[in-house]
């Protein structure tokens, strides 16, 4: 019997699609799941006729693939992805491929990497984001791991990714140890952004405009036409047009307005509060989340905290195109922050990231694929050592262009009593960042007053510490210094 190319552990929604996209390409697929009955439908199922083996024990599983073995987990991140790899090891030999294809955290993944290197074994960590239809057609494809495991693996991956308009795949090598899952990690805290400042740009419509669902459709429709052209846009407009079938109204009407979530927009806050990256878009959109969960007490405290009284007044098609600058702006502020943390991630864990590289995988197949991400492909090819977005060129201008739309959505939903704190959070963002004096030096003569913690002086050497006695009263011994 011909062995497969592929082994993939896990048929779950990803798991089940990849392996069908696999053999549509003409790669021979092997399959298990911890629960035999799994395979066996899978087999006789969707996969009937196709190039697919199935195994129901790790043994035969292996035995099924050619040399170097290539297995790709599918299975849910944590425990799972190190029981199975214990599962397998036995059967494995040096020089055999481990693959994460779950949504593995970056630091789990450094850790596997190490420790299947000292077995012999290759690992790669690589985000695959597209959901069920991307795992299908084409997902993006995020690997970062052992870069010796690359070439037996790149005409899979890469032949199974989504592809943009010249052929390009949207998989590229990423860098070394948990890169891979850094960078998918990254992508979903941008996604939490986009999806957020959606929601608020649908709110506004709704609660300052009186727009219906189809009326908001339209205009999401007619934005996907410009600026910001991209696959939430996209479908957002789709979901604004979707009638309930057993209710007769907008389906959007019916759906409860709390939103769960998955993790890694937590992970990516708590990264960039580990790594001092300002993403504060990305952390609004998860506490965002967060007070939706709060369903019942939101709706107890709407009957005893009064807002204002105000309605809107003014000229609702020009608000609108405000509403389109405004999110624009609110966009390239969030991606500006998931890139320098990216930047910022790379100086700490030794990785060497392509930006740009990074920006063309997300262009087709993944959630955030956007028009835009060709300008910041365009943005790091003309200058690779940018150090944040908002500095190039194009994206400068862009600001430029819509920067009073921008403060004035935010105005008005302050005024009228919407929250907007993804929109917000990007001005105080795009704010801080072009504010050569902030007041840090008061939070620090603060900190040194009241513990001794020292400063620095604008006149004297960055580095040096400085300590007064602010009451008379204390001695001259300072704290540690602080750390930025």
């Amino acid at each position: 019997m011909t062995q497969a190319q592929i082994g993939v552990i896990g048929l779950a929604v990803m798991g089940e699609n990849l392996v069908l996209n696999m053999a549509s390409k003409g790669f021979r697929v092997a399959v298990h799941n911890r629960t035999a009955a799994k395979v066996t439908a899978f087999l006789e199922g969707r996969a009937a006729g196709q190039s697919i083996v199935g195994a129901t024990d790790p043994a035969e599983f292996v035995a099924l693939l050619e040399r170097p073995r290539r297995v790709m987990l599918m299975v849910r991140a944590g425990d799972a992805v190190d029981a199975t790899i214990e599962t397998l090891l036995p059967h494995l030999e040096a020089g055999d491929i481990v693959i994460d294809g779950g949504n593995s955290h970056f630091l789990d993944t450094r850790r596997r990497t190490a420790a299947l290197a000292e077995k012999g074994l290759l690992y790669i960590g690589t985000g695959v984001s597209g959901g069920e239809e991307g795992a299908l057609r084409g997902p993006s494809i995020m690997p970062g791991g052992d870069e010796r495991a690359w070439p037996f693996v790149k005409d899979i991956f890469q032949g199974i990714a989504a592809k943009v308009a010249d052929g390009s795949p949207c998989c590229e090598w990423v860098g070394s140890d948990g890169a891979g899952h850094f960078v998918k990690m990254v992508h979903n805290g941008i996604e939490y952004g986009d999806m957020q400042m959606i929601g608020e740009a649908y709110a506004l419509m709704r609660d300052v405009l009186n727009m219906t669902p189809a009326e908001m459709s339209a205009v999401f429709r007619g934005w996907n036409a410009g600026v910001l052209n991209s696959y939430l846009i996209e479908i957002t407009a789709d979901i604004l047009a979707k009638t309930d079938e057993e209710t007769g109204q907008p389906l959007i009407d019916v759906i409860l307005d709390a939103a769960g979530q998955k993790g890694t927009g937590k992970w990516t806050s708590e990264t960039a509060l580990n790594l001092g990256a300002p993403a504060s878009t990305i952390a609004e959109a998860v506490f965002a989340r967060c007070m939706s969960a709060l369903k019942e007490e939101r709706v107890a405290a709407a009957r005893q905290l009064p807002g204002p009284s105000e309605r809107f007044s003014g000229d609702r098609e020009a608000f609108l195109r405000d509403l389109e600058g405004a999110l624009y702006a609110s966009k390239i502020c969030s991606y500006a922050q998931g890139f320098q943390l990216m930047r910022l991630a790379a100086e700490e864990y030794g990785w060497q990231l392509d930006y740009g590289s990074i920006a063309q995988m997300w262009r087709e197949g993944c959630i955030i694929r956007a028009r835009f991400l060709d300008d910041i492909t365009a943005a790091y090819a003309t200058t690779p050592t940018l150090s944040n977005l908002l500095l190039a060129p194009f994206f400068r201008a862009a600001i430029a262009e819509v920067q009073g739309a921008w403060r004035r959505v935010i105005g008005a939903a302050v005024t009228l009593g919407v929250p907007v704190p993804a929109f917000s959070s990007a001005l105080a963002y795009f704010d801080g960042y072009r504010s050569e004096r902030l007041p840090a030096n008061l939070l620090q003569a603060q900190r040194d007053y009241f513990g001794a913690h020292t400063y620095e002086r604008v006149d004297r050497p960055k580095g040096e510490f400085f300590h007064t006695n602010w009451t008379g009263r204390g001695g001259e011994t300072s704290a540690s210094t602080y750390s930025v």
